[in-house]
């Protein structure tokens, strides 16, 4: 067992280290930290935060890591001597308490995981990390000496902003030199998630030359050939990265090293707003005992959630282990990806449902990661609004966008593995007067891309926005391929897409001035 010394802490009242999910469950019970839902999952509030707080985050600025770092609004900084200071006043909140401890690692492959230990006020936080991560066996544990990286998690304790110098009283503090993780005044479990992916994201690329992304993957059952699916909330990366041909490797964060790709973690964490069992049954089927389901408005006396309730958030939450899902991969390990996809929901219409990308223009919409927000999903928006975050997990991404551009652009060349960039927005018009493209043609696009059948059709190249479209795709109408021909009104196309294109040019040109001239130069054309 685990003494106050090792945890580098004081008095705490009782040390539980790696407890089975029962127990975890039975103590977060007995903690009046939520209740069970009708198929016996742990339901929980997180009260104030309930998504993470970017505001709130922050990288130690130290001397050894200061020029790694691509500092500004996403990454700021702190001093050594406010994180000591938080970090000494979470130490003592935590004596005289109940303290949960999980020792578990990210990183399937055996040749770049990681050791975390993870230090939890709330057992019903120790049991969603315990179902995220991969789980150590007993004689892994016995082994386990000691972590890579820690993380004190403390959402009883409130900073003060006014003393600290920082912006609330919730902080999420990364120090890459101590090896050490806080995070204070937030009990929602994403942040300590996250806070793992983005220290893989530094350190995988600086001591493992293994490129991180923020994207689910599955491969071929027979071959171990991969895909990878990059995309953000709303393109479909969970639903289309689910195919019952292919086992799934992970929904959410990978990394890819000389011998293939590989899931950082042993579980998933899936929106929950508006489930349905027949459109995603297997995020249904997973919602379980030894589940932890967040902020999901649940009726006290039948235990039902109703996952159409937003009252608390839309941001509603399930986290639960993989083999919860039918057909995962374990362990979570796939052979070199023989296709890469990249998903956007474009709501103005203008792009096409599925084309093939050049390296360049692969590293060219990595580092840019666009989808669109909707009319009326936020107050003000009336019309689509570009929505850019680089590498399709910006919030998550220390290092300057090159070094991982640059691994991106290094595997294609070594591996030959073909990108394509898929809409799942709209045809015939911008949202509210064209049509979402119908699921059933994005799976069918995806599965020649995945079969090898777009390699042998005829290309078609799109000027405006640099792209080669198929002419033809099995199961897929050809009429649809070329988004001006689905519009009435081709002015009104050639108009929405110089609009959109100027707004790729703008955000590139705003952001990475230091890319290659011919990586700019293979987006979109302006002119």
């Amino acid at each position: 067992m685990l003494n106050a010394n090792e945890l580098g802490l004081k008095s705490p009242k009782v040390i539980y280290r790696n407890m089975a999910p029962a127990r975890l469950v039975e103590a977060a019970l007995r903690r009046g930290e939520g209740s069970l839902s009708h198929t016996g999952a742990l339901v929980v509030t997180t009260g104030k935060y309930t998504g993470r707080s970017p505001d709130d985050k922050y990288i130690v600025d130290t001397p050894g890591i200061h020029e790694d770092i691509d500092w500004g609004s996403v990454n700021r900084p702190v001093s050594r001597e406010i994180f000591e200071t938080i970090k000494s006043g979470m130490i003592e909140y935590f004596n005289d308490k109940e303290v949960f401890v999980f020792d578990g690692m990210a990183g399937a492959d055996p040749k770049y995981t990681r050791k975390f230990r993870v230090i939890n006020e709330l057992a019903s936080q120790n049991l969603f990390i315990h179902q995220l991560l991969i789980r150590p066996t007993k004689e892994e544990l016995e082994q386990f000496g000691e972590p890579d990286f820690t993380i004190l998690c403390a959402p009883g304790y409130k900073c003060d902003p006014e003393a600290l110098g920082i912006h609330s009283e919730a902080a999420i503090i990364i120090d890459y030199e101590a090896h050490y993780i806080l995070i204070a005044g937030s009990a929602y479990a994403g942040e300590i998630k996250k806070s793992i992916f983005s220290t893989m994201n530094y350190v995988l690329p600086k001591e493992d030359n293994v490129l991180p992304m923020h994207c689910s993957a599955n491969m071929d059952k027979e071959t171990g050939e991969s895909a990878v699916f990059f995309g953000l909330s709303g393109t479909g990366k969970t639903t289309l990265s689910a195919n019952a041909e292919r086992s799934l490797i992970g929904d959410d964060e990978h990394g890819w090293s000389d011998d293939g790709i590989f899931n950082f973690e042993g579980g998933c964490y899936a929106k929950c707003i508006n489930l349905d069992p027949e459109a995603e049954p297997e995020i249904y089927g997973a919602i379980r005992f030894g589940s932890l389901v967040e902020n999901v408005v649940m009726d006290p006396e039948t235990g039902v959630p109703d996952y159409a309730d937003a009252s608390l958030t839309e941001n509603t939450r399930v986290g639960y282990p993989v083999e919860f899902i039918s057909n995962a991969a374990i362990p979570g390990v796939g052979g070199i990806p023989k296709v890469v996809i990249f998903l956007t929901a474009d709501a103005f219409g203008v792009l096409p449902p599925i084309s093939r990308l050049s390296r360049e223009a692969a590293m060219y919409h990595f580092v840019t990661g666009f989808t669109s927000k909707l009319a009326g999903t936020e107050r003000g928006i009336k019309e689509p609004q570009p929505t850019f975050s680089t590498l399709f997990g910006q919030p998550f991404m220390p290092m300057n966008p090159k070094v991982y551009a640059d691994m991106l652009g290094e595997r294609l060349d070594k591996y030959h593995t073909q990108v394509y960039l898929v809409n799942t927005g709209w045809s015939g018009g911008s949202y509210g007067t064209g049509s979402r493209i119908k699921l059933r043609y994005t799976r069918a696009m995806i599965n020649a891309a995945l079969d090898g059948s777009l390699e042998s059709v005829e290309y078609a190249h799109n000027e405006r926005f640099r792209l080669d479209v198929p002419q033809s795709c099995p199961g897929v109408p050809s009429e649809i391929l070329n988004p001006r021909d689905t519009w009435e009104d081709k002015a009104a196309y050639d108009r929405t897409a110089a609009d959109l294109a100027r707004m790729f040019r703008d955000n590139f040109e705003t952001k990475y001035p230091y890319m290659p001239e011919a990586v700019k130069n293979a987006g979109p054309s302006a002119d």
